[in-house]
């Protein structure tokens, strides 16, 4: 392993001819058994682990389903490629005549190597090593992926703040519906243990229950809206500044 190779990864192979395997593209070995694609499988697997384990450990305050959807957001093959040639990885590649001089890879090879080489320095150092050089790369994209989430899901930020400070799970009221059946709106207000909050109206369920949402927040003193409808978040919440656009004044009347 050469020093550009050793400075790429910020890793030093003990057992060399692991790397080798992991940096063989299927049109370059002799056989598929001898090519990078078995590493592949073991390296997606290691990856899907350690960002659910590092999910796990750092957002307590998320839900299932939300944990669930970060995890499919960042452990992608789009995400996996776009690490592999933002860092140089994919130029490892031993490549066979076929594939060589190509203006650009698939995304599924640029990603594959990159998860090739996770299986690498899993079988190489072990688990820490692999966790480690994951992590280096995928922790800002991560925390992306969970601050994005939370974009316009004021529901989401409710429910959580009502789990850690509230004795009952806010409830969504259907309170009116207006309209023909191909262009109803609907009036949504939250209650939590009895306190009804100020309702809003939209043109579906979901965008009404998120409007009332807002308002509970609000009132609760837990977020501002700014006269150009941007809305943030308080320190209570502790959580990411969110932009969005609040037509709540308007109803449908």
């Amino acid at each position: 392993m050469n020093d550009v190779t050793r400075s790429l990864l910020q890793y030093t192979f003990k057992q060399p001819e692991i790397l080798q395997e992991a940096l063989t593209h299927a049109s370059y070995a002799d056989s598929r058994l001898n090519s990078n694609e078995r590493m592949e499988f073991l390296g997606d697997a290691i990856l899907g682990f350690v960002v659910c384990e590092y999910l796990y450990a750092n957002y307590p305050e998320l839900l299932e389903g939300e944990l669930t959807k970060i995890k499919s957001a960042v452990v992608s093959r789009r995400t996996c490629a776009l690490i592999s040639e933002q860092t140089g990885l994919v130029k490892l590649l031993e490549l066979g005549k076929g594939m060589i001089g190509r203006p650009s890879l698939p995304s599924s090879v640029a990603a594959a190597v990159y998860e090739s080489v996770i299986a690498a320095i899993y079988l190489d150092g072990g688990m820490e090593a692999a966790r480690q050089y994951i992590l280096r790369d995928m922790t800002p994209i991560i925390e992306e992926a969970e601050a994005s989430s939370h974009q316009e899901n004021f529901k989401s930020v409710l429910q959580q703040y009502a789990q850690k400070h509230m004795p009952f799970n806010p409830i969504y009221v259907l309170l009116d519906e207006k309209g023909p059946d191909h262009a109803k709106c609907f009036e949504v207000a939250v209650d939590i243990d009895g306190r009804k909050f100020t309702s809003s109206w939209a043109n579906s369920k979901k965008e009404a229950e998120q409007k009332a949402a807002l308002h509970a927040l609000v009132e609760l003193g837990l977020a501002e809206v700014s006269e150009q409808g941007h809305v943030t978040l308080l320190e209570k919440i502790k959580g990411p500044d969110i932009v969005a656009s609040s037509n709540d004044e308007e109803n449908a009347e």
